[in-house]
């Protein structure tokens, strides 16, 4: 099972061009997509979704050449855009076998069956009768993964799906994804970089509509090993400290101090420790090289 992308570009008619050459692989698995607002992630999405055509490119998934044949993708298509309507006075249960009915799925027994176990994977069985608009934020996101899993797909797209979650629903819809996860391709689109560290066996950074990196996030840390390092700073340093080091980011300290990480192969000087790199520093570091080319 592969998701093959070749050459996918898209300029929209105001000049801002979205997609830039995108060529990218994608197995079976979650598959992080990681990358600031802008970066040209929902574009992506849309396209794979067969939402909108891309100007050039080719792709395909599993054979099906998904910008000439639509409607056998979306056969196989699981999606879950960052913001989706309701039918406001319909309780899950009633909304999903409705949807079930859309999807061509005409007999009533294997109807209920499909929807229970949908309800039952995304944790909502016990709310099934109450209304999807009562629902809190995090439900609505489990609703939306239950809807997309009725027709069981086997390629899943999720666009930014933790935004605006507390941290116990994030939590929640996380472990649905990953339970869905495993015999499936399913794309997590998102800027948070702890959703991919906690979820994700394979992932691509993202920015200006192009693919950065392409790497396991086991990868992209080992990559950093040996070439990160901290420092405490006054604030009042930091415009210092950026001028003279590649600082990639700083984090406020209980005393009001900066911890400053820095990317450098050599330690920038002895005031600096060697630190673990993470995963974050992998993300601000390919981004703090990527705007380094586009300014040059």
């Amino acid at each position: 099972m592969e998701l093959s992308l070749s050459n996918i570009s898209k300029t929209y008619k105001n000049g801002v061009k979205a997609l830039d050459d995108v060529t990218i692989d994608i197995s079976a698995g979650m598959f992080g997509l990681l990358g600031p607002n802008g970066a040209g992630k929902s574009t992506l999405m849309r396209t794979i979704a067969t939402l909108q055509a891309p100007d050039s490119g080719i792709a395909s998934f599993n054979g099906i050449n998904i910008l000439e044949d639509k409607i056998a993708l979306r056969q196989t298509l699981g999606y879950l855009p960052q913001s989706f309507g309701v039918y406001p006075k319909m309780s899950a249960e009633d909304l999903l076998l409705y949807f079930a009915r859309l999807k061509g799925i005409s007999n009533k027994k294997e109807r209920e069956e499909i929807v229970q176990t949908a309800l039952e994977i995304t944790n909502l069985w016990e709310v099934r009768k109450k209304n999807v608009k009562g629902y809190s934020g995090g439900m609505k996101q489990r609703f939306g993964i239950a809807q997309l899993l009725l027709n069981s797909p086997k390629l899943i797209i999720v666009d930014e799906p933790t935004a605006g979650l507390d941290p116990a629903e994030r939590h929640r819809f996380l472990n649905v994804l990953r339970e869905i996860g495993t015999n499936n391709i399913v794309i997590f689109s998102t800027h948070i970089v702890d959703d991919v560290k906690e979820l994700c066996t394979d992932m691509a950074i993202m920015n200006g509509g192009k693919i950065l990196s392409h790497h396991t996030p086991t990868e992209g840390v080992e990559r950093l090993k040996g070439q990160m390092w901290t420092k405490n700073i006054q604030r009042d340093d930091l415009e210092e400290h950026e001028a003279k080091f590649n600082v990639i980011s700083s984090n406020f300290n209980q005393d009001n101090s900066l911890n400053i990480r820095v990317h450098s192969e050599m330690q920038p000087d002895e005031s600096f420790a060697s630190s673990n790199p993470e995963l974050e520093d992998v993300y601000f570091v390919t981004l703090h090289k990527d705007s380094e080319v586009v300014a040059a």
